[in-house]
């Protein structure tokens, strides 16, 4: 489980939901007291802004059908601020943040391979992988022998 502290918000991320808390005085000014909840498949893109010297910087979270605000140069984190599916930090909490990045985007990347894996692999038909091995028998690729040890397997016998 990770988690972070940023400025007016909290994160926690136990390997399937992203959780963003609001505590304290600035959390009660901007957003209200109380907690989101992400799975982490309704998370289409992460928005990252590094801290700096002198500015803060703030990770934000992208769902389908959210209404987030895009900021011009140089208002990029006030708006981030006031966004539900953003926490600030400064240059102090910025690793603790870095380290949460990557393990939302290994996640991220988990997430998608399962779901584009599955499909890919139950597409093929028998008829379509015993088409590919005739191919292979007739370019001599695979010998009659090894056709049929193949076709019996597709086959299940």
């Amino acid at each position: 489980m990770t988690q972070v502290s940023g400025q007016g918000g909290q994160i926690e991320f136990d390997g399937q939901y992203i959780t963003i808390t609001r505590k304290g005085f600035l959390a009660r000014a901007t957003h209200g007291k109380g907690e989101k909840r992400l799975h982490i498949s309704q998370v289409a893109a992460i928005q990252w802004k590094p801290a700096g010297p002198l500015v803060n910087g703030f990770i934000q979270f992208t769902v389908p059908g959210g209404n987030e605000v895009r900021g011009r140069l140089g208002s990029q984190t006030s708006n981030a601020a006031k966004d539900e599916n953003s926490v600030v930090f400064t240059k102090q909490q910025m690793p603790a943040f870095e380290e949460l990045r990557a393990r939302l985007d290994a996640a991220i990347l988990a997430q998608h391979t399962s779901q584009h894996a599955a499909p890919a692999a139950t597409s093929s038909s028998v008829a379509d992988e015993l088409t590919k091995l005739a191919g292979l028998r007739e370019a001599g690729i695979l010998t009659p022998e090894e056709f049929d040890a193949q076709k019996s397997r597709i086959l299940g016998q």
